[in-house]
């Protein structure tokens, strides 16, 4: 009896408490009073739960049901409170189902047919796509709030399995729990790659199938630190694919990238066929070239006056290229059309090549090569010469002959060839070919104001961005940029142009005219010049006591500062500065000033090496950006004595 009373003591204290942090009218599984303050700290939104389940009916279909709960701490989370369900002619659409619940979990509202927009997934440069998108999306009013969804595609693009990232790439997100299951005939095999896992696959039969569960709980924020690996990288994740597979009655086989390139290749084969007048048009522009390269430039140049891209998403089109006719006919088509164009093209000039796809990115991410699947979303051309091999981006009407951008380079591709696919490298860039390199001179006058003319050569990748003004932008826009991203306190544009070097590094010149204010500071007869006016480093570093990922320098490049400042009559030298030089494992630098009459010349150079390095090695590399800090803070002084 005594102990049934303090059970029960113990039971309504617990209740007690719970009814002064929150009201129990509402479901306690989604009340915010019940998520570990681990994962509320420095969180914008918390998952509650999810459940994802991929159903393999056969190599040419699955079932794909997803459902989750996030819980929107704040206004800054309410982007999880809308739900996006891409579908299209070979991923049907079957439901999908929302609820929304306050703070205490009770149930507010849940999605009507009529929340359920149904819209066009075609981008701006896209001319056929049947994607399509269900979208629906609460408003919480008053934070917080959960809000729940359910929905089910059934997947006729077997080619792709689904991947699993419980947790999202953002650093104030958190995950209660996530469970993700693929059933799977015993026929099938299935193959899958654990990322950042603290536990493996549990795998159990039922019946004829093989079930694969991965589970996760409570996943604090994850920060991603300066110069250190993507966030994306860092959180767990388990990417999946099939050994055979089938797609809209194609059926193919991954469990090697010669395997699925041989299936690329096949599915794109012969539909190289040229209009007689086109051919005979590349047979007459080769005609007075004896070397294959300078054919093939011509041929290149020829595709980039002649066509266009737009993007073409249409079932199997999103794998089998549109014939080669096609596009002499129409003028355009999607990356895999003109690279198949292209490829006619040099054929008819007796120049071999091959196709290629590759993952495509601005952030030097690459697709997974221990992992043979479908990670790719771009495809470019190979065309193998006897000394050299040269990559061909064909979508682009400005990109020069040979050159792969950012988004290209330093990457794996699979080519597609008869006997299979063949895992390659594109090309890297180096230091001696990332260049900038500017020359100034600079006329100060007696009240400290001056006039600068600047030309500055951007070479290899440096010149993407100004390449892409050039290209892109009106002069309007691009006098605009300018004003926003040049590093001057108070300055005017008077004159500013462009132009292009089309070679296989290419470069882009600035030419710059300026009006700059207050360009050396004043203090009675004396003169404070910082001489490093333009190029500072933009590198800035918080102190760590403990670093926990590595570093990572994705680039290699070389600046060089050569300028030339012209002085007010009168002025002499009263404090120069020693030249400065140190180099590590990280980068080399110097920093050297040369006093003549009436005149300084300032020359600046920094090297940078690309690479990865241990985060032990953070305090080193700390160290080596403040002295760059530093030393382009140099200061000289002048006086006139006149």
């Amino acid at each position: 009896m005594k102990k049934t009373f303090i059970v029960t003591f113990l039971l309504l204290s617990y209740f007690h408490g719970f009814l002064q942090a929150g009201d129990t009218t509402g479901d306690i599984q989604y009340s915010v009073y019940t998520i570990p303050p681990s994962l509320k700290d420095n969180a914008n939104a918390v998952q509650r739960m999810e459940e994802i389940t991929f159903t393999v009916k056969s190599p040419g279909e699955g079932i794909l049901k997803t459902r989750y709960a996030i819980t929107i701490l704040n206004e800054k989370g309410k982007k999880y409170a809308a739900v996006h369900v891409g579908y299209d002619k070979l991923n049907k659409f079957n439901y999908l189902q929302g609820s929304l619940y306050d703070a205490n979990g009770k149930l507010i509202d849940r999605l009507k047919k009529s929340d359920i927009q149904d819209i066009s997934a075609v981008s701006d440069n896209s001319l056929f796509e049947d994607n399509r998108v269900k979208r629906a999306s609460f408003n919480c009013g008053q934070y917080p709030c959960t809000v729940e969804f359910e929905y089910e595609t059934v997947r006729q693009n077997m080619l792709f399995y689904p991947s699993w990232t419980p947790q999202a790439s953002d650093e104030h997100y958190t995950v209660e729990k996530s469970v993700f299951s693929i059933i799977i005939p015993h026929t099938q095999t299935l193959r899958y790659k654990e990322i950042n896992l603290p536990t493996k696959a549990s795998v159990k039969t039922e019946g004829t199938n093989k079930v694969y569960t991965w589970q996760i709980e409570n996943l604090p924020v994850i920060a991603a630190e300066p110069m250190g690996p993507a966030l994306h990288s860092l959180i767990p994740a388990v990417i999946t694919a099939p050994s055979s597979f089938e797609i809209d009655g194609y059926q193919g086989n991954m469990e090697s990238w010669k395997s699925l390139g041989k299936w690329l290749y096949d599915l794109n084969a012969n539909r190289d066929e040229l209009p007689e007048n086109i051919r005979q048009q590349v047979i007459q522009m080769v005609a007075n070239e004896k070397d294959p390269v300078a054919k093939a430039r011509k041929i290149y140049e020829y595709l980039q006056k002649n066509t266009r891209y737009v993007s073409i998403q249409l079932g199997i089109g999103g794998w089998q290229t549109f014939e080669a006719k096609s596009v002499a006919e129409k003028g355009y088509g999607d990356c895999k059309a003109l690279t198949n164009y292209t490829k006619a093209l040099l054929k008819v000039a007796g120049i071999p090549s091959f196709v290629a796809s590759i993952y495509a990115d601005d952030d030097d991410n690459d697709f997974r090569a221990d992992f043979p699947s479908n990670q790719f979303n771009h495809v470019i051309l190979c065309v193998p010469m006897a000394k050299d091999t040269i990559w061909l981006e064909c979508t682009s009407q400005t990109t020069p002959f040979g050159y792969l951008g950012r988004s290209t380079y330093n990457r794996h591709a699979l080519l597609f060839t008869p006997d299979g696919g063949k895992l390659v490298q594109t090309p890297a860039y180096t230091a001696k070919d990332n260049l900038q390199i500017r020359k100034a001179d600079i006329h100060i006058n007696p009240q400290g104001d001056a006039t600068a003319e600047l030309n500055t050569m951007y070479a290899g990748l440096k010149q993407d961005l100004p390449s892409a003004l050039m290209h892109q932008l009106s002069p309007e826009e691009q006098k605009k940029y300018l004003y926003e991203h040049i590093s001057l306190p108070s300055f005017e544009i008077n004159k500013f142009g462009f132009s292009q070097q089309k070679t296989r590094i290419p470069a882009v010149t600035e030419n710059l005219s300026l009006t700059v204010r207050k360009c050396v500071s004043k203090s009675g007869n004396r003169i404070f010049l910082t001489p490093n006016l333009l190029t500072t480093s933009s590198v800035t570093l918080p102190a760590t006591e403990k670093r926990k990922t590595e570093i990572i320098r994705n680039m290699s490049y070389t600046d060089v500062d050569t300028i030339r400042y012209h002085l007010p009559a009168g002025y002499h030298p009263e404090y120069q500065p020693e030249n400065m030089s140190f180099k590590s494992k990280f980068g080399e630098y110097t920093a050297s000033v040369q006093v003549s009459e009436g005149m300084i010349i300032y020359i600046r150079r920094m090297q940078i090496h690309k690479g990865k390095y241990p985060a032990e090695a953070y305090q080193e590399f700390m160290e080596f950006y403040k002295k760059v800090a530093k030393a382009d803070k140099m200061q000289l002084v002048f006086v006139n004595k006149s």
